[in-house]
């Protein structure tokens, strides 16, 4: 017996059964990439949704998403993303409309789907009839324009920033520099009017692959002879790369107190014995035989 909620539905006979259900509301399905999605009339929205809501189980509205197809007389298409936790099943409904034709509301049906209208009608541009809040939630305060329609300019229409004049964030129109005006749309593996970097070799002509590339004498290489036999001479006497060893004198040692110590003694010399110093005995000997001899004078 299988899982009341597999781990992937399959999406066979779905499209059949749930067409057959929308009849009339239904215009066209498509199944592709694993997914269904059905379009169906935009009067017949609410009605669409809340069958597949009661009757086969779609319980939770997941998203409502927008695209924009200018070239279209209905240029705006409505995508209902209904999601059921017991067939672990995922379906879409679309709905068209143009700039002026309101789209009638499903907030009766799923109260999230105020805060959602609310997105596509302020990205887009969307209206919807029947939605008791319809104002905007993404974009700021006296915004003007939709910015998700194609024709929305890629840099909008007013600039912000923080006015130290002002003390506050205030609206500007925007002001391109110069360097941003002006735009090379031609792409380079297309054809360009104009010579690309590199290009110039191919007026020289290109390289014979055929023929391998060869020196016509030894001195093309920089070898010969001459060359190995300077390469194999050692370095004389008096050259300057041995008057700047001798220029190098070795460091002198250091001590463990951190003092340089010179080396005055040859290595394998006798050290000279240090002078012995007086004992106090001697030293009172001769301070009293000074001063007799003071007497005497």
């Amino acid at each position: 017996m299988g899982h009341s909620a597999p781990k992937i539905a399959s999406n066979d006979g779905v499209a059949a059964k749930l067409g057959a259900a929308l009849g009339a509301m239904l215009i066209d399905t498509v199944e592709a990439h694993d997914e269904i999605s059905f379009t169906v009339q935009r009067d017949g929205i609410a009605a669409a949704l809340q069958l597949l809501r009661d009757e086969h189980e779609y319980q939770q509205l997941m998203e409502i998403a927008g695209a924009d197809y200018p070239e279209r007389a209905e240029r705006f298409e409505i995508v209902y993303m209904l999601l059921s936790l017991t067939k672990n099943h995922r379906i879409m409904v679309k709905v068209s409309t143009d700039e002026d034709t309101p789209v009638p509301t499903v907030t009766h049906l799923w109260p999230v789907a105020g805060w959602l209208e609310r997105e596509v009608y302020d990205l887009y541009g969307v209206l919807f009839a029947g939605n008791p809040d319809l104002r905007r939630i993404l974009t700021d305060y006296g915004f003007r324009g939709h910015p998700f329609r194609k024709d929305f300019p890629l840099t909008g229409h007013v600039e912000m920033r923080y006015s130290e004049e002002h003390k506050r964030v205030i609206y500007e129109p925007v002001k391109l520099a110069q360097d941003f005006r002006s735009f090379d749309f031609m792409s380079p593996w297309e054809g360009a009017d104009y010579v690309l970097p590199g290009d110039e070799k191919v007026d020289a002509g290109a390289p014979s692959v055929d023929k391998p590339k060869t020196t016509e004498k030894p001195a093309d290489t920089g070898a010969g002879k001459k060359a190995n036999k300077a390469a194999a001479e050692k370095e004389t006497e008096g050259s300057p790369a041995q008057d700047d060893v001798k220029a190098k004198k070795p460091a002198p040692k250091r001590t463990k107190s951190g003092t340089a110590k010179k080396a005055s003694v040859k290595k394998g010399a006798a050290k000279k014995p240090a002078a012995k110093k007086a004992t106090p005995k001697k030293a009172s000997a001769k301070k009293a035989a000074k001063k007799k001899d003071g007497d005497k004078a």
